[in-house]
């Protein structure tokens, strides 16, 4: 009766939501986690864990998260489910103040963190019921001289052991009269794009990750008695670099089990989130992107920390002015990002220990006023997507051609982090009476990424013996034809004066 009670409990959990209409100014990607052989093949370690919802509510309500699940799915699968409930069933209006809506959604998480519990109490009275029939360790006994009876009842604990493990970690953004709420409980992350009057793309983070060198969460966990910096040099908590999550029972419970977290007066590993905003979104042009954490660590591994934000920020940028479908946005990021890495280990620089497997990954983007592109233009930036001829020579053939490729130039859209400010290409954008021949080392890396996939990649191989000689005066034919490239610039930037003088080689 109590199993049937907790699976009709668990089925009513997922049924909650099932009216609820999907935001469609929403695209999701993933990608499974994935373990590199040394022939560069990869494979799933586990089944994916991650998890996201994205519904419009009543009375101009929007929720969106994502959920990093670990030791199975169940927690991010419902918390998924349970936060939802617990925020867009008519407990959010217009008329909650900021202060209303921050203690909603503290409740919520709460409600989950408890409701989740009560889920696998039933699993946690057998565990216990079956515990005082278990014979004292011996370890000169194996499994198969076991008695049949204490094999089932071993095999039953293991399986009990599953079920009240795991644990997430999870980002939550709250649209409610056109203000931006986001609730952090771990370590995903979360990233507003703003894009200014001047033409400038402002990228912020909301918020820090709950990890082991949070140097807040190192304070909060030192005021309960934990050695902080033992916690920092260990890196990880029972597996997890996180100091807050939902569900992980063993953890939670058995803390004064595990050595760095012995001496807690209370539990130090919690489920409150922290909550950012209100921050409102009126007059915004621009993206929101929730991020699992195996998505930025996937990308941090293989490019380093320093310009994750930004690089990411220029590939959903960069994606969005070429993708229709905001579902194929978010999945070609993704996509991009997990060939990154994989380039990274294959390449066997000195970054390649780093991206031998990555986690699931999850990327979600919410448009803000941000049109998706036509056939032909950038989104607001105002840029245009220019074609370069490159020449092309298959290794098997004697015959060259060339091959058009689309070289994205962006008006005057730069990117900026705070107070810092780097170009979306790295080294500029040209202006009317300056060659754009500048920013092609910048840029054809992000064209190569893009275009590697098809044919059989020769793209951009060297040209070996077959390269051409410097002539007299020590230059050598260029490799890429800009021609098309200076006519189209030109004729845009012209204003009605010729621009020969201004554009091309000279």
């Amino acid at each position: 009766m109590a199993a049937q009670r907790r699976n009709l409990m668990q089925s009513q959990h997922q049924s909650w939501t099932d009216d609820l209409p999907l935001c469609q100014m929403c695209g999701v990607g993933t990608a499974p986690n994935c373990v590199y052989g040394p022939d560069g093949k990869g494979t799933q370690s586990h089944p994916n864990e991650d998890g996201h919802l994205r519904f419009r509510g009543e009375d101009g309500c929007f929720l969106y998260g994502v959920f990093n699940g670990y030791d199975g799915n169940r927690v991010a699968s419902f918390a998924s489910q349970c936060l939802t409930a617990e925020l867009l069933l008519g407990q959010l209006n217009s008329s909650h103040t900021d202060g209303d809506v921050r203690k909603i959604l503290t409740q919520a998480f709460d409600v989950v963190e408890k409701s989740y519990f009560e889920t696998i109490d039933d699993a946690l009275a057998e565990k216990a019921h079956l515990s005082n029939y278990v014979l004292p360790h011996n370890e000169n006994v194996s499994f198969h001289q076991l008695s049949p009876q204490n094999q089932k009842v071993q095999e039953r604990l293991k399986e009990l052991e599953q079920e009240v493990s795991g644990g997430a970690t999870a980002v939550v953004a709250l649209i409610l009269n056109n203000k931006l709420y986001i609730a952090n409980v771990g370590t995903n992350r979360a990233l507003l794009c703003k894009s200014t009057s001047d033409g400038q793309n402002q990228v912020l983070q909301i918020g820090r990750p709950h990890s082991t060198d949070n140097e807040e969460e190192l304070q909060r966990l030192a005021a309960l008695g934990v050695d902080s910096t033992r916690v920092r040099q260990a890196a990880q908590i029972a597996g997890q670099s996180s100091t807050r999550r939902l569900g992980d029972y063993p953890v939670k419970f058995n803390y004064n089990e595990i050595d760095v977290l012995s001496a807690a007066k209370t539990t130090p590993i919690i489920a409150e989130p922290e909550i950012h905003g209100s921050q409102s979104l009126d007059g915004v042009t621009g993206f929101l992107l929730l991020m699992s954490e195996g998505l930025m660590n996937a990308l941090e591994s293989a490019h380093g920390p320093e310009q994750a934000n930004q690089e990411i920020v220029a590939m959903v940028a960069a994606e969005l002015a070429q993708q229709s479908s905001l579902e194929a946005v978010a999945q070609s990021v993704v996509e991009r990002v997990k060939r990154l890495h994989h380039d990274v280990f294959a390449s066997g620089r000195q970054r390649a220990t780093l991206c031998s497997r990555h986690e699931d990954m999850t990327l979600l983007i919410r448009t803000l006023n941000y049109p998706l592109a036509d056939a032909a233009l950038t989104p607001t930036q105002g840029g245009r997507i220019y074609p370069v001829s490159v020449p092309y020579s298959n290794s098997q053939s004697t015959s060259k051609t060339s091959v058009t490729l689309s070289l994205v130039m962006p008006s005057q859209s730069t990117l900026t982090n705070g107070t810092n400010t780097a170009s979306t290409l790295e080294e500029g954008t040209p202006t009317p009476g300056q060659s754009p021949t500048a920013t092609l080392q910048s840029t054809n890396t992000q064209t190569q990424s893009s275009s590697s996939s098809s044919g059989d990649g020769s793209l951009f191989r060297q040209r070996g013996s077959q390269a051409a000689q410097p002539d007299e005066t020590g230059r050598v034919p260029p490799y890429v034809d800009f021609s098309q490239f200076y006519r189209l610039w030109g004729s845009d930037h012209s204003d009605g004066h010729s621009t020969q003088g201004g554009l091309g080689p000279q």
